[in-house]
């Protein structure tokens, strides 16, 4: 197996990778909100009981909290990738917090089913130009190669620790009311919102940006919102198919007449050329396919400890505490890896982690202690560690600065497209695998069954990433009109 490199990857950890004291307080800001933004997800998973006692909610209703964030957040995620290219990343992100902010705090002020829907709905549409935004800061402020490579990592840990550490601090929040799991991510938002004000600095014009293509967004966010759709119904086999088949089949419609209207407009909205770089398509199917693997587990996990085991959301959450792991291990070791041995090859060995951590699970009981279980939570850790933070490099790498917002886009819209189809196939398979059958065992069966879909997901991921790649030599750097050798072709040995 060969891996993509630059002549500037291979001292990933030496002095030309080392932060100044603006850099770390920049990477502060933007890891503080892909922080808020995992965990605000996470904390609502396990305050869910709470709000369906209190503002009486039915299931569907209940279920339509989760699906609304998830819609308006893979829904514009492209929109908001261009618009932060467009109008100014710092513009956007700035903006996009302070609406985030104001309708987290709507859900915690709701008395009613629909408040928090649309609340759900709206925060969910921030946080879609809000990531983008933050993740082209990255890229945009840090040269590519070791400082980039550090800061993508770190990133990515920051996104990681979010989700994990949510859980425990939700289930904290929830035990007073769950409104607090609303409350608390405006506090932190006030916060880095001031913080964003005087460490980001503003966005230089760039010559030739172009216009929105109104029509192409319009269109791709409304496949992106049927696609969505469509996916979390499957979640329920044998309800509502004719609705399902009608969303799925909608969504697809709508993303091809995006991807024609690409093709001929003058300023597209998604430049097609971007995916002439085979990595960077690698890079985004593994996204999608380590996303399916990655939260179908982790919510066959909970319903494991839950539902069979009988744990509390809290005492959940503390045994999941584990897979923070990564939080340690990113920002210290990653970079050392991928200088070492290669993006790809890195990435590979977390996808085969993340494989054997759901397998382990395969010959789990109904009375399986703790300490079995922990290897299974410091390999999906690992996983974590190794692929997030370097399938960001991956898919960003020889992406120009006018376009890193839509790179950054395309890879965390297939992050939210693998969350929702490995959630949804891991929860069909499960109810398919259960039956009419009752009782623990029947549960522990269908269990095991769904455990399968995120074993093949990280396995397939792996076979994506590490599939042979050719031999690219790196012409010389030509000099560019400010007397400065160009960036280096990358180089794929």
């Amino acid at each position: 197996m060969t891996e993509p490199t630059t002549g500037t990857t291979r001292t990933g950890t030496g002095p030309e990778a080392r932060f100044a004291l603006r850099d770390w307080g920049l990477l502060l800001v933007l890891c503080g909100a892909i922080f808020l933004e995992g965990s605000d997800i996470a904390m609502l998973s396990v305050a869910l009981p709470g709000i369906r006692a209190d503002l009486g909610l039915a299931t569907g209703e209940l279920g339509g909290v989760v699906t609304a964030y998830v819609v308006g957040y893979g829904g514009f995620m492209l929109l908001g990738g261009r618009a932060a290219d467009l109008f100014g990343r710092r513009r956007m992100f700035v903006l996009w917090l302070v609406v985030f902010l104001l309708f987290s705090g709507l859900g915690g002020l709701a008395t009613d089913g629909w408040m928090l829907l649309v609340s759900r709905f709206v925060t969910g549409i921030a946080a879609g130009f809000l990531t983008p935004a933050g993740m082209s800061l990255i890229t945009t402020s840090f040269a590519e190669g070791p400082r980039r490579n550090r800061a993508l990592v770190v990133y990515g840990a920051a996104g990681a620790a979010g989700f994990s550490l949510g859980l425990v601090v939700g289930g904290l929040l929830a035990a007073i009311h769950w409104r607090w799991v609303f409350f608390a991510p405006v506090l932190l938002a006030v916060v880095l919102l001031a913080l964003a004000v005087a460490t980001i600095r503003r966005d230089t014009p760039t010559p030739g940006r172009g216009t929105l293509d109104v029509l192409g967004a319009v269109l791709a966010t409304g496949a992106m919102v049927l696609l969505a759709v469509g996916i979390v119904r499957l979640e329920h086999p044998g309800e509502g198919v004719p609705w399902t088949l009608a969303a799925l089949v909608g969504g697809a419609g709508l993303l091809a007449a995006f991807v024609a209207r690409q093709r001929r407009v003058e300023h597209p909205l998604l430049p097609l050329r971007l995916f002439r770089s085979t990595e960077l398509v690698r890079a985004n199917v593994a996204a999608v396919l380590f996303a399916s693997g990655f939260y179908g587990f982790q919510v066959l996990l909970t319903l494991y400890l839950q539902e069979l085991r009988g744990w509390t959301p809290l005492q959940t959450g503390l045994a999941m505490l584990l897979m923070a792991l990564d939080v340690v291990l990113a920002p210290a070791l990653t970079p050392r890896l991928v200088a070492r041995f290669g993006v790809p090859r890195v990435i590979v060995v977390g996808l085969l982690a993340g494989a054997v951590a759901a397998a382990w699970f395969l010959g789990s009981g109904l009375d399986w202690t703790y300490a079995v279980m922990v290897p299974s939570m410091v390999l999906l850790g690992v996983a974590f560690a190794l692929v997030y933070g370097p399938l960001a490099i991956a898919a960003t790498t020889g992406v120009g600065d006018e376009e890193q917002g839509v790179a950054g886009g395309v890879l965390n819209t297939a992050y939210q497209l693998g969350a929702a189809v490995g959630i949804s196939a891991a929860t069909a398979v499960s109810v398919l695998a259960l039956g009419d059958r009752t009782g623990a065992e029947a549960g522990l069966d269908a269990f095991h069954a769904a455990l399968w879909v995120s074993v093949a997901a990280f396995g397939l991921a792996a076979v994506v990433m590490g599939a042979p790649r050719r031999r690219i030599r790196a012409s010389a750097a030509a000099p560019d009109g400010a007397g400065q050798a160009a960036e280096p072709a990358p180089v794929v040995r």
